[in-house]
């Protein structure tokens, strides 16, 4: 009896097919799918990393002005006088006049009838930062609230239509701005932007 195996051709050309490797046609097309799904991976994540800073940043800015002018709208309630001061580079404050346009760079605060002790909001002209000072008999105390301001007219005296006052009226709205310049960094350029707030006295001697 004999017996018959079934051909089904060479062994040693099947197996050279299975190992062939792949063609440099092939290899670039690959690469080339692959890098293009890293950099939408890598646009994506630094595109993430700006919205990140971004949204950082405001909410930053949005609880140190909650903070900063919270304090400063309160000590003006509760005052017995304010006074909107110029100053210079010197750190020089002067007083406005009666026929003066009640705009500065320095607002005064006094709590009682004690003129030797105040609370005094200014513009640092010589680093532009934005500083409170408390003055007191036993000596005074200076923190830097903030820095990069541009503007040098910080507290206005207004009306209860926002027309800028000549006179120390009894009604007057303290008006407060800062504008701010932030430099650029990594995946974010330079920007402005403005605060704002207004405030008056509960009590008018």
């Amino acid at each position: 009896m004999k017996l018959q195996i079934p051909y089904h051709g060479s062994s040693f050309g099947r197996s050279r097919r299975l190992n062939r490797g792949f063609t440099l046609t092939e290899i670039i097309v690959a690469m080339t799918v692959f890098l293009f799904m890293v950099a939408g991976i890598l646009a994506a994540h630094l595109f993430g990393l700006r919205m990140f800073q971004v949204n950082q940043t405001k909410l930053t800015t949005t609880e140190w002005s909650r903070n900063t002018f919270g304090k400063i709208t309160d000590e003006v309630h509760a005052a017995n006088s304010i006074t909107i001061l110029n100053g210079d580079t010197n750190g020089n404050f002067t007083g406005l006049l009666d026929g003066e346009p009640q705009q500065g760079s320095g607002l005064q605060i006094f709590p009682t009838t004690n003129t030797d002790i105040y609370t005094l909001y200014f513009l640092n002209a010589s680093d532009m930062t934005f500083r409170r000072t408390i003055h007191a008999p036993s000596g005074s105390n200076t923190l830097t609230l903030a820095d990069s301001i541009t503007n040098t007219v910080i507290f206005t005296a207004q009306d209860l239509s926002g027309n800028v006052l000549t006179n120390n009226a009894n009604n007057r709205v303290i008006h407060l701005t800062l504008d701010f310049y932030q430099p650029g960094s990594f995946m974010r350029g330079p920007y402005y932007y403005q605060l704002e707030t207004s405030m008056k006295q509960r009590v008018v001697q």
